[in-house]
């Protein structure tokens, strides 16, 4: 990140030039540090350095902890691993960087959806649904990953608005709309990007292809699945700036399934689950984290650390990895340690999650 962009943001903000000295200084203890590559830290992000639009206070620290302003004066290698998603790897760096006064790459971001890009040699040039965030966000994210035929539930409402007859698109969400006749057009599978912005709508349409022989629109209905289904966030409920947890997507999931059994006379809905705590989620960001290294010169951490706060999906996918868990109290869970998903560190906040972390590696360092 420049100095100048730096400024800006910092401006922005009505910092003083002190602050952007701070930063400065910062920057160049970075670049004097030697790295620690015996340790690396995973993040999540939602609860642990940010709460919605607030940044937590001790985020932007900890973050300066494994650059280097530490005992060890050495840095640790990290990466960003969060069930969020919906927008690109590129554009979260981004976000994040100005917001915790750090600079973060995409490489060392993560996302729910992050390792479906695996399936583009399978779905290259397929039909295939994207659910998930406004417009057609996550279907412009797709194309990215190397799905060459994508369309979303606006676009099936645009061919047909008695689809789902509740929801009255704009001229704008027509202009931006990919029509085509579904009727002729099968689909090869579903995925679902990111957590629905019209609960009824998608359900109606994956419900819908599901259920259609050969996924084609307007076929018969079957009691049987007829193309894969691939689901990216398994989070029934996530934090935000309201005092309670809210609805994931993992609460959409929950809805489709009970729909699923009612339709089809309880039928299984097979479905690939991404996103933590899942083993792919984990094998994933294993092999970012050992670029990370090689990009610096180092090689695999021996100990990888995870700091969430989420007991159901960050501390039992770091459990299950094989990972030191360190759950923190500044997003969903507020206890002493859970029962179910025990962590084997608790602490109030990420600052003091990365001091434990860093007492611990002083320990291999001596």
């Amino acid at each position: 990140m420049s100095v100048l962009r730096v400024a800006a943001g910092l401006r922005g903000r009505a910092s003083t030039v002190s602050q952007l000295a701070q930063h400065c200084q910062l920057r160049q203890l970075q670049t004097q540090s030697r790295w620690h590559f015996d340790a690396a830290v995973v993040f999540d992000i939602d609860g642990v350095l940010v709460r919605g639009q607030q940044t937590i206070n001790e985020a932007r620290g900890a973050l300066q902890m494994l650059n280097g302003a530490n005992r060890l004066g050495r840095r640790i290698p990290f990466a960003l691993l969060t069930n969020g998603g919906g927008v690109s790897e590129a554009t979260k760096a981004q976000q994040l960087s100005m917001r915790l006064d750090t600079e973060i790459t995409a490489q060392q971001v993560i996302l729910a959806h992050s390792p479906m890009q695996s399936l583009a040699f399978k779905y290259a040039d397929s039909h295939v649904l994207i659910v998930g965030g406004p417009g057609r966000q996550c279907a412009d994210i797709a194309r990215t990953y190397g799905f060459n035929n994508t369309s979303t539930p606006d676009d099936v409402l645009a061919w047909r608005a008695e689809v789902w007859p509740f929801r009255q698109l704009t001229p704008a969400d027509r202009a931006a709309s990919h029509v085509r006749d579904f009727a002729k057009t099968p689909f090869a599978c579903i995925m679902v990007f990111h957590d629905s912005f019209d609960f009824g709508r998608d359900m109606q349409v994956i419900t819908d292809i599901l259920r259609s022989r050969n996924g084609q629109l307007g076929a018969e209905f079957m009691d049987a699945q007829s193309v894969p289904l691939y689901l990216s966030n398994s989070d029934l409920v996530f934090s935000n700036e309201f005092e309670r947890p809210r609805f994931g997507q993992g609460a959409f999931h929950v809805c489709l399934r009970a729909m699923w059994h009612e339709l089809t006379h309880g039928a299984r809905l097979d479905h690939t689950r991404f996103g933590k705590p899942f083993g792919v989620q984990y094998e994933y960001a294993t092999r970012v984290l050992s670029e990370l290294a090689r990009n610096v010169g180092g090689g695999k951490a021996q100990r990888v650390y995870a700091v969430g706060d989420n007991p159901a999906a960050d501390i039992a996918g770091a459990n299950a990895a094989g990972w030191t868990s360190v759950l923190v109290r500044t997003g969903v869970f507020k206890g002493t340690n859970d029962a179910k998903h025990p962590a084997a560190i608790v602490v109030d906040h990420v600052g003091e999650a990365v001091e434990r972390i860093i007492d611990v590696e002083s320990q291999y360092a001596e």
